[in-house]
């Protein structure tokens, strides 16, 4: 259980930071900017639109855990470790979804 937890509050944390956080600020612009190249804009485009939505960078941060970090569903579930890193994107995706509608809630609450 702890596992879980653990990865849930990293890959909220990961996410947040890449969406939200001020120290990416620079690197989104840049990337933004580049989606006007002519051949290969398009690339740069869906980055900068994966890195305005919590819920699509927190699916890539999930992917990234999984391959890298650590499998909750190799660990916990047993899936094969071939195919394990893509369901620990959907945890990962759904898991930061509920934190921040939870805590986009509170913010319109105050």
């Amino acid at each position: 259980m702890e596992i879980l937890v653990l990865f849930f509050i990293a890959a909220y944390g990961m996410s947040n930071i890449l969406v939200f956080g001020s120290i990416f600020d620079g690197m989104r612009k840049f990337i933004s900017d580049m989606g006007a190249l002519p051949y290969v804009g398009f690339l740069f485009q869906f980055i900068s639109d994966l890195l305005g939505c919590m819920m699509c960078t927190s699916t890539w941060v999930g992917f990234f855990f999984g391959l890298f970090v650590m499998s909750p569903f190799l660990i916990l579930v047993g899936v094969d470790p071939t195919y394990s890193w893509f369901f620990d994107g959907m945890l990962a995706s759904g898991a930061v979804w509920a934190i921040n509608s939870i805590v986009e809630w509170f913010e319109e609450n105050r």
